[in-house]
This record gives structure tokens, C-alpha cells and sequence, in this order.
């Protein structure tokens, strides 16, 4: 399986991964590739590309009816993002930790909090919006 970290690196799979969640929360089952296609404005080839790269890592589910594939959002794969950024979200900060985050320097060291921070939230989000799909 594929690094995480890797696959949400990605713009366009991020945007998948959001605009499944959004249509998971209004209740739907699942997302069709043209869907996909039309509501990014990318083409067919490349919408799948990403899709397979999400099926590899487990971040997304297909469901085949006909020739049709509709996907939905898994994310539980997302726990590993979240194992890693909790520990950077601390306000508990001891002196062991002080002297760990002087080793990066400022710039790096503001955008490891940003990112922490976005990855943190997405997952919120996602958790919550798991908890509402019906059947959980």
C-alpha cells in the first residue's frame, strides 16, 4: 500500500476525497466517475488514475452496477494522518518537546503547524461526517 501521506499530497485526489465527503454527508450512496469528471472540470483518464491510486491506499470504496462504478469515502486509513499530527497539536509542551522543535527552524516549524492543524480538522470532519451516513 501506498504511504499516506503520499496520496493525500495530491490536489486533485484531496478534491475527490472532499467532494465524496460532501456527497456522503447529503446522503448518498456513492459517486459516479462522470460525476467526478464533471464536477472537477478534469478528464475521464485522469479522474481514474486518482481513483485507483485512492483504491490502492483503501481511502475510497467501489460499488459496480452495470458498467457503472459508483465510489464512496473510507476513512479510516486517515487514522495513520491523525496518529502522527495529534502529537503536534499538544498545548502540553514539556521541556523535552521545546528542545525538539528548536531543532526546525521557524518557517518549518509554522508550516508543520499549519499542515498539522488542515490535517487535523479534515479528519474532524470526516469522523463527523461518518458518524451521520446512515447504517453507522
Amino acid at each position: 500500500m501506498a504511504d499516506i501521506f503520499d496520496v493525500i499530497a495530491d490536489g486533485t485526489r484531496r478534491e475527490i476525497l472532499q467532494l465524496l465527503l460532501d456527497r456522503a454527508t447529503t446522503g448518498q450512496r456513492g459517486t459516479s466517475v462522470s460525476h467526478i469528471v464533471q464536477e472537477l472540470g478534469v478528464s475521464q483518464p485522469t479522474v481514474s488514475k486518482h481513483l485507483k491510486v485512492l483504491r490502492d491506499a483503501e481511502l475510497v470504496s467501489v460499488r459496480e452496477e452495470g458498467q457503472h462504478r459508483y465510489y464512496s469515502l473510507s476513512a479510516a486509513p486517515l487514522d495513520e494522518v491523525d496518529d502522527w499530527i495529534v502529537p503536534f497539536l499538544s498545548d502540553d509542551t514539556d521541556t523535552e518537546d521545546a528542545g525538539a522543535s528548536s531543532i526546525l527552524s521557524d518557517s518549518a516549524a509554522h508550516t508543520a503547524e499549519v499542515v498539522g492543524r488542515a490535517a487535523a480538522s479534515a479528519k474532524h470532519v470526516v469522523a463527523n461526517a461518518l458518524k451521520k451516513l446512515p447504517g453507522r
